[in-house]
């Protein structure tokens, strides 16, 4: 499984990059494993506010449907149209093209709370 030591992770499968006061959130490698195909993605519109944990949409693949959470709270500034066309590009390249949302953060310190690489992958080995 990949999990690259340059993102931060949540008890739910997603990922986060932050650059300066923005966050960038996709599903992990894992995540997007455990649902297959990919189908379509449904997520609030850019300039919706959330708290940390809030749930800002959902993605429906194959498997199952299942909510996106906000791993740290703040604005959708932008949503990735990428994946809203082609969906499965979460499936081909969850860390790069097949991130989800941009939010400008609240609150950074949000981000030092999220699960880091090391705990993560033993967070997937207990899973699998």
């Amino acid at each position: 499984m990949n999990v690259p030591d340059n993102l931060r992770y949540t008890k739910d499968h997603e990922w986060v990059r932050v650059e300066g006061e923005f966050a960038f959130e996709g599903l992990t490698d894992y995540a997007q494993s455990q649902l297959a195909d990919i189908v379509t993605f449904e997520l609030k519109p850019v300039g919706s506010k959330f708290k940390k944990d809030e749930i800002f949409g959902s993605v429906e693949a194959v498997k199952a449907v299942v909510d996106l959470y906000m791993a740290v709270g703040g604005e959708i500034v932008e949503v990735n149209e990428k994946i809203m066309n082609t969906p499965d590009v979460v499936n081909k390249d969850p860390y790069g093209d097949g991130w989800i949302i941009k939010v400008k953060m609240n609150n950074a310190d949000e981000y030092n709370e999220l699960i880091t690489p090391e705990d993560y992958k033993k967070l997937i080995e207990e899973q699998s």
